[in-house]
């Protein structure tokens, strides 16, 4: 049972609070769980909960029927996101679970100050955004390779220091906690150690992110358990680690549980990652359990690669080699959209480029980004382009909900908002021109960054609806046009177009209609209390929208988010008319033809007041090779009319 106390509970209120459960029998633990002071108490006491909920101090009691209360989701409904490293610990701020995959990567152990140093650099580049290593490790064997020691730790630091990384490592000692408590970012509690109560209960106490692997043999309450004892000791950042357990199976190292993935998502808030490494326990099969892993549902994955893995004094027959490492992260970053995710990647250094790159593109500050400004989408609570947002800002980025597309671009114009989201194209039902003509009437808006985000549609409707009672369906023209096929199943249905999706639904929510339905995401039945009628109704499942994220320019400078990372643009968006004259226009793509400049879009949208004229939309890729992109643009410049650059981004985030 979990005691939610009121904002600012006296402390003698709490007292009466605490003397009243254990005169009840109750053995208690308090600890902050986010904004609010709670006293978990468990035990056989017996109590009626509707007096304990009239003591002076008591917000509200959240009855459990679970044994591990501070990690049920019964107490917590909403997913933790786990914070690790940060200003303060002089390496990049990581967030673990949510709507993005993080990647651990590293060696099983530190080898020598060289290695390390070696390692971190390869899997920083290809994306790991956080670095392990064992400093002290546990063996079977007396007589293994133990580890470096605090040597070892010392290096593993500044080797994440020198990439911007923050590190995590095993304490496999209370002794050990203390005095590594400073120098790692997060702690890991190894599989041997998770039911170690005095360890866990140390490190809880330490208040530090804790990683923590199942046991080979424990079922997942005890895992939860030994999670609950870090939780009640103290910290309220624990990611759950699945590594495999132990059966009767010879072939690979362990079994990997790939089924406790969602079966703990739905009975703890904390997230779930799962290491492939220590799973089977062979280099060739990691990957593939790795991915299996991601469309289960894991927040993350936790990797062990070695520069050269036939000298590796540890695990060197599961640990991967660096190419192989760089082919899962591409994997992994073309799975994640499938899921409804996108991979984590830590921000490398900028390389330079052309003039027009770093004419336009500049960076922001870290503080304008995490400050009071939002950013801006269209539409209600729920919406897809919210869902885009938080992918890329995070989950509990500042938001500013907009009632339409051109209120997204003056919101970011008048510096209401520091960046918005908008779509232009979905796969399906084709561009929204609605945006694309915004640019036009916004010269001073740039495009900075791209997203594409899966789209999965619903039927959303009241409690009492169902699909012999619809009369009316509303949604925006996209998400009509995306669900044809199963519109033209209900004739009968009449459709009533929305500015958005979302709004779609929070209409019917207000309404309390009952013959009314939505097509909208699964995220806005849940925010507006509705239920999901039909899943999965657009026409074809390979159903995605782009967005772009647009910044306000100023002359030729654009801040660019942070969050966004710093790799040098590949992709950029131009607009521009042609003469009226035979061949005007393959002059203009026989520039970017002879040069190797690739087109992967071309599009006419007529000009507003000039009948039977027309602006070509373009997207181009940017070559990595130097000095081949901006000539290009400056001959294209000469052939065309009207040119104007919408921006120079990294594509496909």
């Amino acid at each position: 049972m979990i005691v939610v106390l009121s904002q600012g509970v006296s402390v003698h209120d709490k007292e009466m609070v605490r003397i009243y459960l254990k005169d009840r029998g109750f053995s208690l633990r308090e600890q902050a769980l986010g904004e609010d002071e709670i006293i978990a108490a468990s035990g056989k006491g017996v109590v009626d909960i509707r007096e304990l909920s009239l003591l002076p101090g008591v917000e509200r009691v959240a009855a459990t029927s679970k044994p591990y209360e501070l990690a049920s989701r019964e107490t917590k409904a909403e997913d933790t996101i786990v914070s690790v490293g940060g200003a303060a610990q002089s390496t990049g701020l990581v967030k673990i679970g949510g709507s993005r995959i993080s990647v651990i990567a590293g060696p099983c152990a530190v080898e020598s100050r060289e290695q390390i140093m070696e390692t971190a650099a390869m899997v920083r580049e290809s994306g790991a955004v956080i670095l392990r290593g064992g400093a002290f490790k546990p063996r079977t064997s007396p007589y293994a390779f133990q580890g470096l020691g605090m040597k070892g730790l010392e290096y593993m630091k500044a080797a994440g220091e020198a990439q911007g990384m923050p590190i995590v490592t095993e304490v496999v000692s209370p002794e050990l906690a203390v005095q590594m408590k400073d120098i790692t970012d997060m702690f890991q509690i190894g599989a041997r150690n998770m039911q170690n109560y005095e360890l866990l209960k140390k490190v809880g106490s330490l208040g530090k992110p804790v990683l923590l692997k199942r046991g080979p043999s424990a079922t997942i309450e005890e895992w939860l358990l030994s999670a609950e004892y870090l939780l009640a000791s103290g910290t309220q950042d624990v990611v759950l680690c699945e590594r495999g357990i132990r059966t009767f199976e010879t072939y690979t190292r362990n079994t990997l549980d790939i089924s406790a993935i969602p079966v703990v998502k739905a009975l703890s808030h904390l997230p779930v990652i799962v290491d492939p490494s220590h799973a089977v326990g062979i280099r060739a099969k990691v990957s593939s359990a790795g991915l299996a892993a991601i469309a289960a549902g894991a927040d993350g994955l936790t990797i062990e690669v070695h520069p050269r893995p036939d000298e590796a004094l540890s695990d060197g027959p599961q640990s991967l080699y660096p190419e192989q490492f760089e082919r899962l992260m591409r994997d992994i970053e073309a799975l994640a959209p499938v899921v409804g995710k996108e991979l984590l990647r830590t921000p490398l250094p900028s390389h330079g480029g052309g003039a027009h790159h770093t004419e336009i593109l500049t960076k922001a500050g870290d503080s304008e980004e995490r400050g009071d400004i939002p950013a801006a989408f269209s539409g209600e609570s729920g919406a897809f382009a919210e869902q885009a947002l938080m992918r890329v800002f995070g989950e509990e980025a500042s938001r500013l909900r907009c009632p339409s597309f051109r209120a997204v671009f003056d919101a970011v114009l008048d510096g209401s908002a520091m960046a918005g989201i908008v779509p232009v194209e979905n796969s399906l039902a084709g561009s929204v021109h609605e945006n694309y003509d915004l640019f036009l009437r916004y010269p001073d808006i740039a495009i900075v960054g791209e997203l594409k985000l899966r789209i999965v549609h619903c039927l959303i409707g009241d409690e009492k609806a169902d699909l012999d009672t619809i009369k009316i369906v509303r949604s925006h023209p996209q998400g009509f046009a995306q669900c044809r096929d199963f519109l033209d199943k209900y004739p009968h249905w009449q459709l009533e177009a929305c500015n958005d999706t979302a709004t779609a639904v929070a209409s019917i929510a207000r309404e309390g209609a009952t013959k009314v339905a939505a097509i909208a995401g699964e995220a806005a039945a849940k925010i507006h209390g509705l239920k999901v009628l039909r899943m999965g109704i657009e026409t074809n499942p390979l159903n995605y929208t782009r967005f772009v994220i647009i910044t306000r320019r100023i002359g030729d400078k654009v801040s660019v988010p942070p969050s966004l990372g710093s790799e040098p643009p590949n992709k950029a968006s131009l607009v521009f008319s042609v003469p009226d004259t035979p061949g005007s226009l393959f002059a203009c793509l026989k520039i970017m033809s002879e040069r190797g400049i690739n087109l992967s879009k071309l599009e006419s949208r007529p000009i507003q007041g000039q009948p039977w004229r027309y602006l070509f939309y373009v997207d181009v890729n940017i070559p990595e090779s130097e000095g081949t992109f901006d000539p290009a643009i400056e001959e294209l410049k000469t052939k065309t009319e009207d040119f104007r650059f919408l921006g120079v981004y990294r594509g496909s985030l």
